[in-house]
C-alpha cells in the first residue's frame, strides 16, 4: 500500500485513533466558547508537545531502534491529539467576535507553552539519562 510498511501505517492509524478520542472527548467535556480560553485545544496542544518532545528524545536518544514506536506515538497518537488547525478556527472565532486580546493571548501562549513543553520533556528524558 503506497510503498509503505503497512504495519508503520497500522502503527499510526492506531495511535490515531487513540489520540483523536482522548481530543474529542476533552473537546466534549470542555466545549469551547469565542468569549473563553478555549481549554480543550489548549490542554491537548500542550499535553501533545510535552509527548511529541517525550517520546522523540526517548526514542532516539534512549531505546533500540524500533519500526513502529514512532509513528505509533508521535506521527499517530500525538498527531491525533493535537490540533493546530483548531486552534486557528477558535483564534479567528475570537476575533469576530472582537476579543482581540484573548486572541492574541491564546496564540502567544500556545506557541511558548508548547515550545516550553518539548523542551521541558526532552530535558527531562536527557536527565534521567544522566543519572542512569
Amino acid at each position: 500500500m503506497f510503498g509503505h510498511d503497512n504495519r508503520e501505517l497500522a502503527a499510526i492509524f492506531v495511535g490515531g485513533a487513540v489520540g483523536t478520542l482522548a481530543r474529542a472527548g476533552l473537546a466534549t467535556l470542555l466545549a469551547s466558547d469565542p468569549a473563553r480560553w478555549p481549554w480543550a485545544t489548549f490542554i491537548v496542544n500542550i499535553v501533545g508537545a510535552f509527548l511529541v518532545g517525550y517520546f522523540t528524545t526517548r526514542l532516539l536518544e534512549r531505546l533500540p531502534l524500533s519500526s513502529y514506536r514512532r509513528p505509533l506515538l508521535g506521527t499517530g497518537l500525538c498527531g491525533g491529539l493535537t490540533t493546530f488547525s483548531t486552534m486557528q478556527v477558535e483564534t479567528l472565532k475570537m476575533i469576530e467576535h472582537h476579543h482581540y486580546a484573548l486572541a492574541a493571548a491564546y496564540t502567544v501562549v500556545s506557541l511558548v507553552a508548547g515550545l516550553l513543553a518539548v523542551y521541558l520533556a526532552t530535558a527531562l528524558v536527557r536527565q534521567v539519562r544522566i543519572r542512569a
